[in-house]
């Protein structure tokens, strides 16, 4: 029997070991955990330093296209300008110079009229004799044709 309590001591004290060690192990385990969470509250000043490294980095990117953007609007506006000095176009029209304008096409379409009507009544006048001139041999023809008796022209 003493062979027996021996085992069944030594089982219990086998099993009381484990117990201590499963304690040990969990309270292990447990500092682990929180120097792990400990670590991670620390991230974020590190994740924070991160992310404003980043942020900076944006921000030059964009100060960078801005720029590139600018200096492109400065460059079409001084082609504009170019153009516009090319064709003295250094203001707007005002409405003074259009109206100005406005009577110059006004009395140059009134002359062109002129010359056209002009040019067309010389066009008639030169048409008008060679119409009569062939009237007039058309008419001659007939009345030869229709009399019968024809002088003969006299010898001089």
């Amino acid at each position: 029997m003493s062979d027996e309590k021996s085992k069944v001591s030594d089982k219990a004290s086998e099993i009381a070991k484990n117990i201590w060690l499963a304690g040990v192990g969990a309270y292990g385990k447990a500092v682990d955990e929180a120097q792990g969470r400990l670590e991670r509250a620390m991230e974020p000043p590190k994740l924070f330093r991160d992310l404003v490294k980043a942020g900076s980095a944006l921000e030059e990117d964009a100060r960078h296209a801005l720029e590139a953007s600018s200096s492109a609007k400065s460059s079409v506006e001084q082609r504009i300008n170019r153009v516009r000095e090319n064709f003295h176009m250094q203001r707007p029209a005002r409405i003074e110079d259009i109206t100005a304008l406005q009577k110059k096409v006004d009395h140059l379409s009134r002359k062109v009229d002129k010359l056209a009507r002009a040019l067309a009544d010389r066009e008639v006048k030169a048409k008008a004799p060679a119409k009569k001139a062939a009237t007039r041999k058309a008419a001659t023809r007939k009345t030869r044709a229709k009399s019968p008796s024809r002088k003969k022209p006299s010898a001089r």
